[in-house]
């Protein structure tokens, strides 16, 4: 018995020093466990900003939404951003110097003083899997002749198109033509195949572009996807979306709060404030807009030359630059823009308001009878349009301001159902200006003021024969001189290229003619 309560004492006493040694070992796993933990925090900590994942969306926060997704069925600025997201066009501009340069087409040469002849990238593919051919581009170049009231100022100078092999094309002009690159760089190719099937591009744009259409939210926001097949190669922002918001102040506070990541029109009145801010680019360059308060020359008392000069010389372009754009522009003068070869050497409209109520009296036109409505489609047409509201005021007009939605107001204006309105028009040369704004082809389209002169036709076609530069110029300065003595609009202000940004963004490089190839951004690592 003694033996064996020694031999169960024993076994209690090894049990109990096993069951110690036991206690101890699972402690010392929960340390090491601890530790661990601690140490796989401190890679995290130090890892290179190089291999931390980029984003690979961008929002974009837009004041106007397009009146289509068709690229031919609109002369929008706000269309036009994403048409270049969806669609390439046959040329392009430099986005420096604004000359023409490659893009669908490859390369180019002058057969003889009515023949071009033009050579397409091989291997370029549309959305749908179709790769480019001369086919193509010329059902796209017949097609866009089609839309008149939107392409006439780029489809009527080519007499036929002739297709030499799948990638070789040349274009007939109808006589000397100084604007064959320009006009060419105007036109998208669209598939053949979708065009004889009657495609809806609105509803289905299909192009050649860096970006793929997704889907639009009417009012909301409009949504695109990288096209993995781009020619230049797929784009590091792979989803990509264009937010509507009308109010300026509220894009600022979005872009601020990180809800969005690059503004596209920036409220002047913010700039200062958004300049301030470390983590936001801003862009503040002077650009080719040309902005106007548009006058309807059919109607009177519009028809009188005398009292548009009148209404021109009361309006301080100065202080609407200040009041309106908060000192991001230049005020005009003169009825085109300076900022190209070619433009007016003389200014026969200052601000004077005593030379504004002697132009008044000589057009005959009571001011107590005049009483008209001015169409405004944003923030910043409202308060230049408040500014030239006051300036008429003085001299016993009275205009009533307007709200327009963009698509609306743009059709509106097109048609010559508006008394007037403030625009904008925006061009890479003083051809192309002249052409759009006040050439008698243009009326319907982008010739807002609807102005109607055969001396403007005459001078504009002599251009546009003329190669020589120096000639040529000479020429559309003697067009401008011109069209400032009849004035058939009030000039106002050239806007600055202002854009903000979130800074991580890399890659952001936007022209003198508002064009910026989002193909190109990326996200910094």
């Amino acid at each position: 018995m003694k033996k064996f309560l020694s031999l169960v004492l024993v076994i209690v006493l090894a049990l109990s020093l096993f069951a110690a040694c036991g206690s101890k070992e699972e402690t010392k796993p929960a340390e090491t466990n601890n530790q661990q933990s601690t140490d796989t925090t401190k890679p995290a900590d130090t890892t290179p900003a190089s291999t931390t994942p980029a984003r690979d969306d961008v929002i974009i926060a837009t004041a106007n939404e397009p009146p289509t997704m068709a690229p031919h069925l609109h002369s929008a600025v706000a269309g036009g951003y994403m048409n270049i997201l969806t669609h390439n066009t046959l040329l392009r501009s430099n986005i420096d110097t604004l000359e023409m340069e490659p893009q669908l087409i490859e390369s180019w040469e002058v057969l003889d003083d009515h023949t071009w002849q033009f050579k397409l990238r091989d291997g370029v593919k549309f959305h749908n899997g179709h790769v480019l051919d001369t086919e193509d581009v010329k059902a796209s170049m017949e097609f866009a002749r089609e839309q008149q009231s939107f392409t006439s100022t780029y489809t009527n100078f080519w007499d036929s198109i002739e297709i030499v092999d799948n990638l070789t094309f040349n274009v007939h002009t109808k006589e000397v033509y100084a604007k064959t690159l320009i006009d060419i760089g105007s036109h998208y190719a669209l598939p053949k195949e979708l065009l004889d099937q009657g495609n809806d591009f609105n509803a289905n744009p299909v192009g050649t572009g860096p970006y793929k259409f997704v889907k639009w939210t009417l009012g909301d926001k409009i949504e695109f996807e990288a096209f993995e097949d781009y020619y230049e190669g797929a784009p590091a922002i792979k989803h990509l979306t264009y937010r509507i918001i009308p109010e300026g102040s509220s894009r600022t506070i979005a872009l601020e709060a990180g809800e969005i990541d690059f503004i596209v029109e920036v409220d002047n009145n913010d700039l200062p404030r958004l300049e301030s801010d470390e983590g936001i680019t801003v862009i503040n360059k002077t650009g080719t807009s040309f902005n106007f308060l548009v006058l309807n020359n059919e109607r009177p008392p519009f028809d009188n030359a005398d009292f548009r000069h009148a209404i021109n010389c009361a309006v301080n372009k100065d202080a609407l630059v200040a009041v309106a754009l908060n000192g991001a522009g230049t005020g005009n003068y003169t009825q085109t823009p300076v900022v190209f070869p070619g433009h007016a050497s003389e200014i026969p409209d200052k601000y004077d308001v005593e030379l504004a109520k002697q132009y008044l009296e000589k057009s005959g036109v009571d001011p107590k009878t005049v009483s008209f409505s001015c169409v405004c489609s944003d923030d910043v047409k409202r308060r230049c349009g408040e500014v030239i509201q006051a300036a008429l005021a003085e001299l016993g007009i009275t205009m009533n301001l307007e709200s327009m939605d963009l698509a609306t107001y743009l059709s509106a204006a097109a048609d010559g159902s508006l008394e007037a309105c403030i625009g904008g028009y925006t061009s890479s040369n003083m051809m192309s200006f002249i052409e759009g704004k006040f050439t008698s082809k243009s009326i319907g389209g982008s010739n807002w003021t609807r102005t109607n002169d055969p001396h403007i036709d005459e001078l504009y076609v002599k251009a546009t024969q003329t190669l020589d530069d120096d000639a040529r110029n000479a020429i559309l300065t003697e067009c401008c001189n011109y069209i400032n003595t009849i004035a058939p609009q009030c000039p106002t202000y050239g806007a600055n290229i202002t854009r903000a940004y979130n800074s991580n963004l890399q890659g952001i490089e936007v022209s003198a003619t508002n064009t910026l190839r989002w193909q190109y951004v990326s996200w910094a690592q």
